[in-house]
């Protein structure tokens, strides 16, 4: 079986934590590779001021092209919206039977995980980790077999930060790969 790794996201830009956390991955559970799979539509939050879908892929495809475990994919591009992660993972083993699947999603969402869609099937059916977030509120953590908790080093940087930065007017030099930098200017993204 190949270990795969699955950590979906906007990646509205991808940023060095977000590839940090997929190399640890990679690293702390013994994955063989990390999915980056770009969502067009997080059920659970707001679709506006997305960046186009296309244009976020091509960013995180930049910035991983010389990362081999590290893939970005557009599986949920060509599935049903709103994007379940139920839908994606059931869809990935039907194509891939010889990937054995964790789902990586940052302590935030395991503590808002009831409110998935298929919760309770995905976390009888698939691995999940969870990895810390600055934002946690230190709630007890229940256990299943098929959960794992991953120490990770963090960094402090967010999406939302960049973007806010691009638009006004501030360096974002180290918070995202440079291919990316240089892709938000030849394309005026996050401007106001």
């Amino acid at each position: 079986m190949i270990k795969t790794g699955i950590y979906g996201g906007s990646f509205d830009p991808l940023h060095n934590g977000h590839i940090s956390l997929a190399r640890q991955a990679l690293q702390k559970i013994g994955l063989d590779e990390v999915w980056l799979i770009v969502s067009p539509h997080n059920p659970l939050k707001k679709q506006e001021n997305l960046t186009d879908d296309h244009l976020r892929l091509e960013m995180a495809r930049l910035a991983l092209a010389d990362e081999p475990q590290l893939v970005v994919s557009d599986y949920e591009f060509h599935l049903p919206r709103p994007s379940y992660m139920w839908n994606t993972l059931e869809q990935i083993q039907q194509d891939e039977p010889q990937r054995e699947l964790y789902l990586l999603i940052g302590e935030d969402n395991w503590e808002n995980f009831d409110q998935w869609y298929r919760h309770e099937d995905i976390l009888k059916k698939y691995h999940i980790v969870v990895y810390p977030r600055e934002t946690k509120s230190h709630k007890p953590h229940r256990r299943h077999r098929h959960l794992r908790y991953m120490r990770a080093k963090l960094m402090p940087v967010s999406s939302t930060m960049i973007r806010e930065k691009v638009r006004n007017g501030e360096s974002i030099e180290g918070l995202v790969p440079a291919k990316i930098a240089d892709f938000i200017e030849q394309y005026h993204l996050y401007r106001p």
